[in-house]
C-alpha cells in the first residue's frame, strides 16, 4: 500500500498544482444545482449549460495534456503543439459561460434568486477552468521563451477569447467550425477589423471580455499560496 501511495503522490501534486480538486468540487456543485432544479421544475430548462459546462472543461483537459507532456518530455516543444492548438481553439468556450446570464429571468416555480445562484455557479466553474488551464499554458510558454513572452502569450489568448465569445454568442460560430469553416470565420473576422465602427458590438463585446478575462487572471493568480504565506 505504501508503495502504491508513493507512485501515486506525484500524480496527486500535478492535479493539485493545476487545481483539478478545486474545478471538481466547483463543478460538482453546478450540477448538483442543476439536477435540483430539473427535478423540482420537471423541466429541462437550462439543460444547455450542462453541454457548455462540457465545453469548458475541454481546453482544461487540454492544458493538462500539454502541461504532462511537457513535464516528461521538458526539451521537446513540439510534443504540446498538438494539445497546444486544440487548446487554444476551445478556450473560449471556458468564459463563455458567463454569457448565459443572457438567459437569466423570473420563472415559476423556480425563485430568481436560485436561477441567479445556478448561473453564478456555472459562470465561476467555467471562468476556474478557463483561468487554471491559460496559467498552465503560460507557464510553458515562459520555460521555452521566458517571462516576457509568456505575458504576451496571455494578452493575445484574452484578446482572440473576447472575440471567440462574440463570434459564439453572437454570430453562433462554434469552437470545431473554425476547422471546418475556417473561411467562413475569418471572412466574419475580416469584415469587422477591416470596419470596427460599422460593428460596435463586436468591438465592445470583444473588448468588454477581454478586460474581464484580464482582470479576473490577474487578480487570481495573484493570489499567494498557504505555502508561501508561511515564510
Amino acid at each position: 500500500m505504501r508503495t502504491l501511495m508513493n507512485q501515486l503522490r506525484p500524480l496527486h501534486h500535478f492535479l493539485a498544482r493545476h487545481g483539478l480538486y478545486a474545478v471538481s468540487v466547483s463543478t460538482l456543485l453546478a450540477v448538483s444545482l442543476l439536477a435540483g432544479r430539473m427535478a423540482y421544475s420537471r423541466s429541462v430548462m437550462f439543460g444547455f449549460l450542462l453541454w457548455n459546462l462540457i465545453l469548458a472543461w475541454l481546453p482544461y483537459f487540454f492544458g493538462l495534456w500539454a502541461a504532462h507532456l511537457h513535464q516528461r518530455y521538458p526539451r521537446r516543444w513540439w510534443a504540446i503543439l498538438l494539445p497546444g492548438g486544440l487548446w487554444l481553439v476551445f478556450f473560449p468556450n471556458a468564459p463563455y459561460i458567463l454569457t448565459d446570464f443572457l438567459h437569466l429571468a423570473s420563472r415559476a416555480p423556480i425563485p430568481l434568486w436560485y436561477d441567479t445562484g445556478l448561473l453564478a455557479s456555472f459562470a465561476w466553474t467555467g471562468l476556474f477552468l478557463g483561468i487554471y488551464s491559460l496559467r498552465a499554458m503560460q507557464t510553458l510558454v515562459a520555460d521555452y521563451l521566458g517571462r516576457a513572452a509568456s505575458w504576451l502569450f496571455v494578452l493575445t489568448v484574452v484578446g482572440l477569447s473576447g472575440l471567440g465569445i462574440y463570434l459564439g454568442r453572437f454570430l453562433r460560430w462554434n469552437s470545431w467550425d473554425l476547422l471546418f469553416h475556417p473561411r467562413q470565420i475569418f471572412a466574419d473576422v475580416a469584415l469587422r477589423l477591416t470596419d470596427p465602427l460599422a460593428h460596435p458590438g463586436a468591438v465592445g463585446v470583444t473588448v468588454l471580455f477581454s478586460a474581464f478575462l484580464l482582470v479576473c487572471y490577474l487578480t487570481l493568480t495573484a493570489v499567494p499560496s498557504p505555502e508561501s504565506l508561511r515564510g
